[in-house]
Order: C-alpha cells, then sequence, then structure tokens
C-alpha cells in the first residue's frame, strides 16, 4: 500500500485486501455522513467482518489502537486507518466503555452506535450504501436522532449526550425531541465523563459550529451546562445598564458574541486559536455577577456597576479553565486578554508610549478580536476598533516597540544606584523615546541628567 494514496483511496485499499480474504469489510460512521452530506472526510473508518487478529496478519504495519473492542490500526506510512470488528456491545461499564463485547454482524454493529446518521456503512466497491437505521432519511430531514432508545444510548456513553449538541449546531440540523428529552433528564450522567473528553466536545461546538451562541443555549436549555460550567449560569438574567448593553442580560450579550464570531480563528491563520477565541468571548464577562452592585454612573445616575470585573473574569475564568485541562499557557493568554478587556474604552486618549506597549503586546490580536466582538454583541459601535487599525496602519513601516536607546548600564554610569529607581527612569525614557520626544540617545540622555533624582 503506497503512502502516496489518499485518505479515502487508502481505505478503499484496506477493504480490497480484506474483501480477497473472504472479509465483509466496508466505510463506516462519519465517512459515510460527510460523503452523503457533500463534504470532505478527515479520515476514513472501515468495519470489517475479520477479527482483530485476522487484520493484524493480513496487513504488514498495524498497531492495537483498541484491541479488546476490536479496533487495529492499519499503518500506512505516516497515516493510520482504523478498521473496526463488527461488534456488539454487552452490559456498561463506566458509562464509557461497554463491560465487554460481543463480535457480530454489520446490521447489530449499526444498531449500537449513537445516531443514525453516523450509524451507516457504505461500500465503495460496489458504490452501495447499507443503511439498517435510517440514517439517510435523517440526513435529508436535517435531523439528529438516537439510535434506538435514546436513554439507552446515553447511558452506555454519557458524552453522547454533548455529542447530539455538537452534531446539531455544527450541521445545522434540528435535534430529534426524544433524543433532546432523554438529554435533559440524564443531564447530571455528565459528570462522570473525564475533564478532557468534556472540554474536546465542548471546543469542537464552540469552534466549529456557526452560530455558537445558539449551542450555548441549547447547553444550557438541555441542563448539560449545570454540570460543565455551572459559572455560566448567573450570567442569564444579570441586567446591565441599557445605555451601554441595549441587547440585555450578560449571557445575551455573550450567546450574540459568540455569534459573530464567523470562524475568525477558526477557518483563519490568526495568531491565536480557535480554542483561545472561543473562551475568552465565553469568559469574558463571567465575573459580572459576582461584582454586581448598584452605584452612580459618570452621568450622577444610578446605575448597574461591574467594579473589578475584569479582573474577577480573569481569575474565574482561570480556574475553570485549570478544570478543563487546557495548558497552561493557553489559560495565562486567555486570562490575560480578559483581564484587559476593559482597556479599550480609553484608547483615543492614550498616550502614545501606552499605546505601542498595548498594540506590541504578545496577545494584542486576540484582545483586538474579543473588543470587536464586544462590541458586535452590544451597540455595535466600532470606533475604537476603527482607531486602533488606523494607529496600527500609522506603525507600519516602523517598530511598534524600539529597541531601547538607553539601558541599565547607562544609568549606572550616572550614577543612579536604587534598582526601583532604575527602573523607574527606564519606563519614562523609553515612554518620552516612543514618543518621539527626543531625537536621539544622546538627548534622551541628557533630559535624564535634569532629573533631580540624578545627582551631578
Amino acid at each position: 500500500m503506497s503512502s502516496a494514496l489518499n485518505p479515502r483511496d487508502a481505505a478503499v485499499e484496506i477493504i480490497s485486501v480484506l474483501r480477497r480474504n473472504g472479509h465483509e469489510a466496508l466505510f463506516a460512521g462519519g465517512c459515510v455522513r460527510d460523503e452523503l452530506l457533500g463534504r470532505s472526510p478527515k479520515d476514513y473508518d472501515v468495519a470489517t467482518s475479520a477479527r482483530p487478529e485476522e487484520v493484524e496478519a493480513l496487513f504488514p504495519k498495524t498497531i492495537a489502537i483498541g484491541k479488546a473492542f476490536g479496533v487495529i490500526g492499519v499503518i500506512d506510512g505516516n497515516r493510520i486507518t482504523e478498521v473496526a470488528t463488527f461488534r456488539k456491545d454487552i452490559g456498561i461499564a463506566d458509562g464509557r466503555r461497554p463491560e465487554t463485547v460481543h463480535f457480530c454482524a454489520a446490521r447489530e454493529d449499526a444498531l449500537r452506535r449513537d445516531f443514525t446518521i453516523n450509524g451507516m456503512f457504505f461500500d465503495p466497491i460496489e458504490g452501495k450504501l447499507i443503511d439498517y437505521v435510517g440514517g439517510q432519511r435523517n440526513l435529508e430531514e436535517r435531523r439528529i436522532v438516537a439510535i434506538g432508545d435514546p436513554a439507552e444510548r446515553f447511558r452506555e456513553d454519557h458524552l453522547r449526550m454533548l455529542r447530539a449538541i455538537r452534531f446539531t449546531h455544527t450541521l445545522g440540523f434540528e435535534i430529534d425531541a426524544e433524543t433532546d428529552r432523554a438529554i435533559h433528564e440524564m443531564a447530571h450522567l455528565i459528570q462522570r465523563i473525564s475533564a478532557e473528553r468534556i472540554e474536546n466536545e465542548l471546543t469542537r461546538t464552540l469552534t466549529e459550529s456557526a452560530r455558537p451562541g445558539d449551542a450555548l443555549r441549547h447547553l444550557v436549555r438541555s441542563g448539560l451546562m449545570e454540570f460543565i460550567l455551572p459559572e455560566i449560569l448567573p450570567m442569564i438574567g444579570q441586567e446591565q445598564p441599557p445605555q451601554f448593553h441595549p441587547e440585555g442580560d450578560v449571557f445575551e450579550h455573550t450567546v450574540l458574541m459568540l455569534n459573530s464570531m464567523n470562524g475568525k480563528g477558526c477557518d483563519q491563520i490568526t495568531p491565536y486559536s480557535a480554542r483561545e477565541l472561543a473562551y475568552t468571548v465565553l469568559l469574558h464577562d463571567v465575573g459580572k455577577p459576582p461584582t454586581a452592585r448598584m452605584g452612580t454612573g459618570s452621568d450622577g445616575q444610578l446605575r448597574i456597576r461591574f467594579d473589578g470585573h475584569a479582573q474577577v473574569s480573569a481569575e474565574m475564568a482561570e480556574e475553570i479553565l485549570v478544570r478543563l485541562k487546557l495548558p497552561t499557557k493557553e489559560r495565562k493568554r486567555i486570562a490575560e486578554a480578559i483581564r484587559g478587556h476593559m482597556r479599550f474604552m480609553d484608547v483615543q486618549n492614550m498616550r502614545k508610549a501606552t499605546l505601542r506597549r498595548m498594540i506590541g503586546a504578545e496577545i494584542f490580536d486576540l484582545e483586538l478580536e474579543l473588543h470587536r466582538l464586544d462590541c458586535l454583541g452590544s451597540h455595535a459601535m466600532l470606533d475604537n476598533y476603527d482607531f486602533l487599525h488606523k494607529t496600527m496602519e500609522q506603525m507600519a513601516n516602523e517598530p511598534v516597540l524600539p529597541e531601547p536607546w538607553i539601558n541599565g548600564r547607562d544609568l549606572l554610569q550616572l550614577g543612579i544606584k536604587e534598582g526601583r529607581l532604575i527602573g523607574k527612569i527606564l519606563k519614562e525614557a523609553y515612554d518620552a523615546q516612543m514618543e518621539n520626544r527626543f531625537a536621539n540617545r544622546e538627548e534622551l540622555l541628557d533630559w535624564i541628567r535634569t532629573l533631580p533624582e540624578v545627582k551631578p
């Protein structure tokens, strides 16, 4: 088998080898669904009547991905194609795996899968769809329907409840009422699933859905959010000053922001990941409910205030993302963007040096996109966003953060010994340099010599 083959042709070749050796073999699951939807599957799974040891004997390089459950990986260069023996799951061990499996025929294998749209097989040799569960009809109806008894499917693997919502919103389908009702009744079981599996499904839902805000509503309505991210629930009904937030409460604001993402960070090249953007948006105002107070606004009117909410939101976001087991660097970037998101209100009045530092920050692109979405999810006024873009255009031909003209050694030579004072003067000097108050290094040093802290 040649590693130059594309994933589909490689899977077809595996099927051909299995067929030549007397075994039934078919495309299975998501790749069948995606091809019927006119999409290009990322990978192709093969289901077969061959037992795991027979698959291993037929191919020179394999890996036992889940041999006890009949899953063998056929290795071709850098590609691994999963080949699974038709099986029937027996018993429920831990809300994720069956207690044991029995190898069986294709029809029984289809009946143990999660949703009808994922329960179809396709014979690529004869070009024939094999559908024991009504998946093709449900695809045409654009409906997510559990195979058989939804409660039974969700007892077998509790994560299927999250998957149902992901498929509903990434495919733009409706969810079957009975399937949806079973999720609501069994939502508490999601607590048994590992944080890593929950995070993966939640991330895919938020980054792959055309309208992730609608998916967030569904997660709340289903009851799952209470057990995944309970910190989101107090945002519902948390009023905001209407002059700044005509859209309504904090939750509605967040929903609108998520729906405005338009795949930015998902299918475009950006300095931040889709996951970073999604969680930054989702959690940027999570600290508003605990900081809500009635106070006097700048106009003298009594209104709701959220003093310090950006800091509280950043702290809560870090705790949540630790729970979801995101990498430390990613957590820190998200928290930093959330912590600073209120600064954008003042950008047009900032000193040039402060503005340069802001634009030159590693996470500025993430912060700027958060600000854009923050505006679109409320008053839709993008004047500060436009101002920053204009400023960046003006800086396009020069370094945003130029090399400093002076350093600590220069100050030591001037007789400045105290560490804090050195730091203070270096900052003031760099600000002056970035604001073009001096033409060169010598002029800047002359200015430093005039400071009262510098003894002649």
